[in-house]
């Protein structure tokens, strides 16, 4: 089955003023990442972000609030990250005690490592998407989404 927007979830973790990222070595050279990827059929949004933290760091994490909207659409920029449009839902989590991000046992090929960068050292690092002052003014504001899941409503009688 296809689609023509693919959605993402991420997970956003900032602890004692670093944040944790992917660390990738590919054909564009050493960059970051936030823990995130596609959601799978049957899953949802924020069982997609658990099971990428998982995937990525090795981490069980607590999904917290929806920190911010990402999109990407091929045909306005000239498809520099590929064909696929996309929608990225990154909500703020917290790493679950007892839990250290490391490599993942089967990490994905071109992963090279999972880092803590100190915030005031985000602006040396390539980060994919570009995000790094959406994520500062986040972290300064902390102005949350709300994301409205359909069975936590109530039912008309």
């Amino acid at each position: 089955m296809s689609f023509h927007m693919r959605v993402r979830a991420g997970a956003l973790i900032i602890q004692d003023d670093s944040i944790l990222l992917i660390e990738f070595h590919d054909q564009n050279g050493l960059h970051y990442n936030l823990p995130a990827g596609g959601t799978e059929p049957g899953e949802t949004v924020k069982e997609a972000v658990k099971r990428e933290a998982k995937e990525e760091a090795s981490i069980d994490v607590e999904v917290g609030s929806l920190a911010f909207v990402y999109e990407y659409a091929p045909h306005i920029n000239n498809g520099k990250y590929g064909e696929t449009h996309s929608l990225g839902l990154m909500f703020e989590c917290n790493i679950k005690e007892g839990c250290i991000p490391r490599m993942p046992a089967k990490p994905d090929p071109n992963q090279t490592g999972v880092k803590w960068i100190p915030l005031t050292e985000l602006d040396k690092v390539i980060l994919y998407p570009n995000i790094r002052e959406h994520i500062l003014k986040y972290v300064k504001n902390k102005r949350n989404l709300e994301i409205i899941e359909e069975h936590h409503l109530e039912d008309y009688l």
